[in-house]
């Protein structure tokens, strides 16, 4: 993977504005912070996000990805001012479960998502390289 700067452009914080890739695509449908047992694990954004990732890396996993294969991700959030208001946790929960590692990215607020108590939805894109 590269990430795409022009020259003269500042580093975004949190995600680059392109990514090249070369491999075998893995598409995540959109997650929430659910459990295997198909229970919300917190009623806030950043608990949610933490499960959002962790379910997302297990998915993943399943096609020979890591987190270093993530090349974009599209967030659902009911509220942008709560991601707005909560981007030190939301940061922090990221940092933890991906690491430094920062595909592209676009955040869209929605009017509702399909699960009445989710507050975000993320879909993932990952490249590897070809068996």
């Amino acid at each position: 993977m590269k990430t795409l700067l022009p020259p003269g452009w500042p580093r975004p914080s949190g995600f680059s504005n392109g990514v090249s890739a070369k491999g075998r695509m893995l598409f995540t449908a959109g997650i929430i912070g659910w459990d295997e047992n198909g229970t919300i694990v917190a009623d806030d954004l950043a608990g949610q996000l933490r499960q959002i990732l962790l379910n997302t890396l297990a998915i993943l996993a399943e096609g020979g990805a890591g987190p270093e294969h993530i090349v974009r991700m599209t967030w659902y959030v009911v509220d942008v001012d709560e991601y707005r208001l909560g981007l030190a946790g939301i940061g922090a929960v990221y940092k933890e479960v991906i690491g430094r590692h920062f595909p592209a990215m676009a955040v869209v607020e929605v009017g509702a998502l399909v699960e009445p108590r989710a507050r975000i939805e993320i879909e993932t894109t990952a490249v590897v390289e070809e068996w």
